[in-house]
């Protein structure tokens, strides 16, 4: 039995429950994410031209959040985050190597989308201050649009990094953007690159603006 094997087992014993069920935890990030952007969007009232401009600017802000996030907190010892560099530097990169890549079964989504815990601080740390600094500057507008970005981002992300960690024959990687965004993730994965390398798990924007694209 391979290391990545012996890992695989007891992670599965130490962390995922009897009862927990994959496709329970897709359906969660799917309807928290659908349901809080159209509750935003049910808040937007005459939105101007300007106030449009939000979209591209959160968009780009989520993207550099990602890369900043994954570089600096999930590969690097942070006081305070810990457990974030834990699961993903500690169990993640453990549980799937550049050889190893795929999903067993559903419950290996435990090893894949983020807890709810983690979902918390991501919307905490990056979103909600962010939402009400724009609200006190600009206007209702731009920080609904602005959470909506945010929550759009952040099911975007889920379901990509979901799908690099497909079984090799899934239809989903016949897409040719899947496809090649999974090979840049899979360069992520190697032992030698993944504290260095390839640090956006969707669009390599970040990588691209910091120079760590491989």
């Amino acid at each position: 039995m391979s290391s990545v094997q012996e890992f695989r087992q007891r992670y599965r014993q130490a962390h995922i429950g009897p009862r927990y069920r994959g496709q329970l935890h897709l359906a969660f990030v799917v309807i928290f994410s659908l349901v809080g952007l159209i509750l935003a969007g049910a808040q937007l009232e005459s939105v101007t031209a300007l106030e449009w401009l939000t979209v591209p600017l959160a968009f780009l802000y989520a993207n550099v959040s990602e890369y900043a996030g994954h570089r600096w907190v999930m590969h690097r010892k942070v006081p305070g985050l810990g457990l974030v560099y834990k699961r993903h530097a500690g169990q993640h990169h453990r549980f799937f190597t550049d050889q190893d890549m795929a999903l067993e079964s559903w419950r290996d989504c435990r090893a894949v989308l983020f807890p709810a815990v983690l979902m918390l601080l991501f919307f905490g740390l990056f979103a909600t201050p962010v939402g009400l600094l724009l609200f006190w500057l600009f206007s209702a507008n731009v920080a609904w649009l602005f959470v909506m970005v945010a929550l759009g981002y952040y099911l975007n992300y889920e379901l990509f990094h979901l799908a690099y960690h497909l079984p090799d024959d899934s239809a989903v990687l016949k897409w040719p953007m899947i496809k090649r965004l999974r090979r840049l993730h899979h360069e992520h994965h190697r032992s030698d690159l993944m504290a260095h390398k390839n640090f956006n798990i969707t669009y390599p924007i970040g990588d691209w603006l910091f120079g760590t694209r491989h």
